[in-house]
């Protein structure tokens, strides 16, 4: 049984972060996605809708007040950038609140809890994070979105306003996104913050001493603030 899933949020970034990370979990399906709550009640009432991904301050009409317009409202997951109104969306019986932007793994801890509001197993997210070969993330390169298999990153290196993502292939993508962005967007069981202008991935990582890893022969520096950090994921502690 899939759960089909309304998207509602005038940013369309965001809606692209949830299609994507709805598009690597079996079982989940995209039925309809809005740029306002009024387009959504409107299909509201001509799709058959089980779960809500539902942003708060849209123009017009609010997130909340949409939700409570409904007689028979779906289950409901709140997407904003807003961690203030937490309480009033759970006071609402939201399943969760996601704050954006949304990691991978995060998401996965919302979809379970939804899986277990309607009597389906829930999701072992450790396995789910780990062994998708096929994982992607779509990231703005110029003017389009460009899809990017997890698989396929070597590295990501702040560089002023964006972010140089370097690839297997020896080539290298340049997106205006901060690196803590980034570091959101992908899952962090696969990925490592090691440096403020570094993000690596576990599995990628060949070498390393007090102060610097390595990726074959690349070398990144370790930054203090992340050292233990990055020892201990190494070591396995």
């Amino acid at each position: 049984m899939n759960i089909r899933c309304m998207l509602v949020d005038d940013e369309p970034p965001a809606i692209r972060v949830l299609k994507s990370h709805i598009a690597q979990v079996k079982g989940l399906e995209v039925v309809a996605e809005c740029h306002n709550a009024i387009q959504a009640h409107e299909i509201m009432h001509q799709k058959k809708v089980d779960l809500l991904f539902l942003d708060i301050k849209m123009p017009k009409l609010t997130g909340m007040d949409f939700l409570k317009s409904l007689s028979h409202p779906p289950l409901v997951i709140f997407v904003t950038a807003y961690r203030e109104y937490a309480a009033d969306g759970f006071e609402l019986d939201a399943v969760d609140y996601l704050v954006k932007p949304v990691s991978f793994e995060r998401f996965l801890r919302s979809i379970s809890k939804v899986k277990k509001a309607i009597g389906l197993e829930p999701i072992a997210i450790e396995k789910e994070i780990a062994a998708p070969k096929d994982a992607f993330v779509y990231i703005k390169v110029d003017k389009h979105m460009e899809k990017i298999m997890i698989h396929d990153i070597l590295y990501v290196e702040s560089w002023k306003d964006y972010v140089k993502i370097f690839l297997n292939n020896g080539k290298y993508l340049l997106a205006k996104k901060s690196i803590t962005n980034m570091e959101s967007l992908l899952p962090e069981q696969r990925f490592i913050r090691v440096h403020r202008s570094y993000l690596a991935p576990v599995d990628k990582i060949t070498g390393y001493n007090n102060i610097r890893i390595l990726i074959g022969n690349i070398e990144i520096p370790i930054g203090r603030f992340y050292k233990q950090r990055v020892l201990d994921t190494i070591n396995g502690t």
